[in-house]
């Protein structure tokens, strides 16, 4: 079968992540796949992709259209050319802008499309009205539409009433992901550090996590926080930390090209977003066998924890609770050990590469 994969960007970020890694679970299974960023301005392939797949940049298929106010109609035509030529099996599309220009370029064409939505519907802001108002047009013409978490179906369901088909199918761990860490008694001396990951935007909510270490800090002396990532609130946070006088405890280190050397690195995950998609942060985090407190935010990590077994859930909005649970395993060595284990035992077990890939072989053999 040949799919052809259109996402938005190859640059850093959890959908390119995980394009790159269906990309490499379907060519393992014999699948050619073209896989076309479409963002007029390229970029960069940011995550490695498996050398079967074959990469198309439709930024190349522009030409000098992609710097004039034309460029949008010229997308749609370089997308349906591309449509035509490589006659495709099935069409997979990501993100929501992506998925409306892919059933506009491809109205009329008898290839299956199968868009995906990569946030909850009812919480994002990423989709503009107008683009919402093309959605719920457009995505009554798809042949499936996904989501990655069961608690996105009836937002999606609410928005866009008349699609024909909707699942539910969450996001592959890497194939490469490290084994998990072994948990023994640590050294003499040796600091422990709390570790969350992500933009550094209002929906992360990385302020209230530097005000909730702040009052943990002098009770758990031997403890630091790093937050990995950057983005627009980064003087903002790095103020935030200056004025509660933790320069030295609170780290802001940047991005990372090894998030998961990282990950092994530390003692303890948290997650303290409003609203996710499906946070990869969190089930590879919990892979690694970092035990992990997440809020119970829409959508994704009550299902990620099974409800707080494999993690502990806090409610969302309630810095108590948060600080309570963060508190606790900060405490406790045997049961950070025991929590991290159970957790990468579940994680794998539910989302490894070939689970996720069977997901989508039935899903392509009910669309086709």
């Amino acid at each position: 079968m040949h799919i052809l994969f259109l996402v938005s960007s190859m640059h850093a970020g959890g959908a390119e992540r995980v394009a790159a890694t269906l990309s490499k679970g379907w060519v393992e299974q014999g699948h050619q796949v073209t896989l076309v960023p479409t963002y007029t301005g390229k970029g960069k392939l940011f995550y490695e992709l498996d050398p079967r797949v074959r990469l198309e940049w439709l930024a190349d298929r522009l030409g000098r259209a992609r710097r004039t106010p034309l460029a949008p109609l010229a997308k749609l035509r370089a997308l349906r050319r591309l449509v035509k030529e490589t006659r495709s099996d099935v069409i997979v599309s990501f993100l929501t802008n992506v998925n409306v220009m892919t059933l506009m370029a491809t109205w009329g064409l008898k290839t299956p499309v199968v868009v995906c939505e990569r946030t909850n519907p009812a919480l994002s802001a990423s989709a503009s009205p107008a683009l919402r108002r093309l959605r719920r047009w457009l995505y009554p013409r798809a042949a499936m539409v996904t989501v990655q978490a069961a608690a996105s179906q009836a937002p999606m369901r609410q928005q866009v009433p008349g699609m024909r088909r909707l699942s539910v199918v969450p996001n592959p761990l890497p194939p490469n992901l490290p084994p998990p860490r072994s948990w023994g008694e640590a050294a003499p001396g040796r600091r422990h550090r709390l570790v969350a990951m992500g933009r550094f935007v209002p929906s992360k909510r990385f302020a209230g996590l530097i005000t909730i270490f702040g009052r943990l800090a002098g009770r758990f002396p031997d403890w630091d926080l790093a937050i990995w990532g950057d983005g627009p609130l980064r003087e903002e946070l790095a103020a935030h930390v200056a004025q509660a006088g933790l320069e030295e405890r609170i780290l802001l280190p940047g991005r990372t090209a090894t998030p998961w050397q990282e990950l092994l690195a530390s003692d303890l995950f948290v997650l303290t977003s409003e609203v996710e998609g499906f946070p990869n942060a969190l089930i590879e985090a919990m892979a690694l066998g970092l035990p992990c407190v997440s809020v119970d935010c829409p959508s994704g990590p009550g299902e990620i924890t099974r409800d707080g077994q494999d993690a502990r859930l806090v409610p969302l909005n309630d810095e108590a609770a948060l600080e309570a649970a963060l508190a606790g395993l900060m405490s406790n060595p045997r049961e950070r050990a025991r929590l991290g284990l159970a957790g990468s035992q579940s994680v794998r077990e539910r989302y490894g590469l070939e689970q996720v890939v069977g997901h989508w072989d039935a899903l392509f053999k009910d669309v086709l």
